[in-house]
């Protein structure tokens, strides 16, 4: 497998995101920039500045014309993806731990963070394709879910219902025009929530969890679907397309990683088998805990983004194609 390291970056990276098309990658981290990159050959196509602090998320809408951007400095900001430019600015009261664009990029989710002077809060705004520059600053709905707090949120199979991941290891769907939770499953997972990726058609999605595992849930029902268990914290998770695998990341937390062997701390993204639910091989790399996963849309490569810094785009072998997952059992397409 050959990987392209990416070095862009002065602190740990906090997301990487594919464009749909899967030509541009771009990465946040917790220094102030976004960097985007050429996916095919990990050159830097240019930079977006404007936070002033860590940069927690990113999303890039179905067109590539509009990037996304959540910041600890209590704003998000959206930016003209070929010119660099910054459109719009929404300014908060905390910080903006999740932002993501609906599937035809008309509506846009921000959860903020729980602090002593505010409630977390999820909110969502309509976009105004047509004038970047003019966009509302009061959102279509917000809404303080209740109990623990929500620190992921993306679109579900439509635009009329959100799916939220929790710090007490809950999933929710909420509606997007009352603020009401409709579907709740308490105890997905026994710890937070880290990471929730929706799969091509989102009729399924994964998530990742502090409690060491990864679990594929139904969109509209929250049932697990399958699980994933590992023996370290999972800070993401992706869906292969393509090919019957799940790609999971994480490590031992950065706080410890000083006193780690690479190999003991178990920074290498691992990949297991979507349907059986077994490991069936791991890529090495790293040199912290990996905080970020994405798949590329055609299936061919994926990138990684970890406490180190880097970024590492992997491009698949013929082998990863040609491989039998199923055995003798292929299934008819």
């Amino acid at each position: 497998m050959r990987p392209i390291l990416l070095q862009g970056h002065e602190r740990s990276l906090t997301q990487v995101k594919y464009n749909a098309e899967g030509d541009l990658l771009f990465s946040a981290s917790k220094d102030d920039t976004v960097n985007a990159w050429y996916s095919y050959n990990g050159e830097r196509l240019g930079t977006y500045a404007g936070h002033n602090g860590t940069i927690w998320t990113l999303d890039v809408d179905y067109q590539t014309k509009f990037l996304v951007t959540g910041s600890a400095d209590n704003t998000m900001k959206l930016w003209d993806v070929q010119t660099g430019q910054c459109l719009f600015t929404w300014e908060f009261l905390t910080a903006v731990k999740r932002v993501a664009f609906s599937e035809d990029g008309e509506l846009l989710v921000c959860v903020t963070e729980q602090r002593a002077i505010a409630q977390g809060a999820i909110r969502i705004f309509r976009v105004n394709r047509e004038d970047g520059k003019d966009q509302d600053e009061e959102p279509i709905t917000l809404f303080h879910p209740l109990g623990s707090k929500a620190t992921l949120a993306a679109f579900g199979w439509d635009n009329k219902h959100i799916i939220t991941g929790h710090e007490s290891g809950k999933i929710a769907i909420f509606d997007t025009k009352t603020g009401e939770e409709l579907r709740a499953h308490e105890k997905a997972h026994h710890d937070s929530v880290t990471d929730l990726q929706l799969s091509a058609d989102r009729s399924y999605f994964i998530t990742s969890s502090k409690d060491k595992s990864a679990k594929l849930h139904d969109s509209r029902t929250l049932a697990v679907l399958k699980t994933y268990t590992t023996e370290t914290p999972l800070n993401s998770a992706a869906i292969a397309p393509i090919r019957p695998y799940v790609l999971l990341g994480g490590g031992q937390d950065a706080m410890n990683v000083t006193t780690t062997s690479a190999r003991q701390g178990k920074f290498e993204t691992r990949f297991w088998h979507k349907i059986f639910e077994e490991e069936v091989g791991r890529v090495r790399g790293h040199f912290g805990p990996i905080n970020t996963i994405a798949v590329a849309p055609d299936g061919r490569s994926y990138a990684s983004g970890g406490e180190d810094g880097f970024v590492r785009v992997h491009f698949f072998d013929e082998t990863y194609f040609r491989s039998r997952p199923y055995g003798e059992l292929e299934p008819e397409d």
